[in-house]
């Protein structure tokens, strides 16, 4: 949020703007994803 507030004081060209959000796109899967097998890894190595 604080980092879309910051962006928007100056203007973003469109091309630019583009690649930051498939950039930002990425990054979440990417999270989600690491987050994602940690919860199974934490799982299997319970049991």
């Amino acid at each position: 949020v604080f980092r879309e507030m910051k962006l928007r004081n100056f203007y973003e060209k469109p091309s630019e703007k583009r690649a930051r959000e498939k950039a930002e796109a990425i990054r979440r899967a990417r999270k989600l994803a690491r987050k994602r097998a940690q919860r199974e890894a934490g799982i299997t190595t319970k049991k």
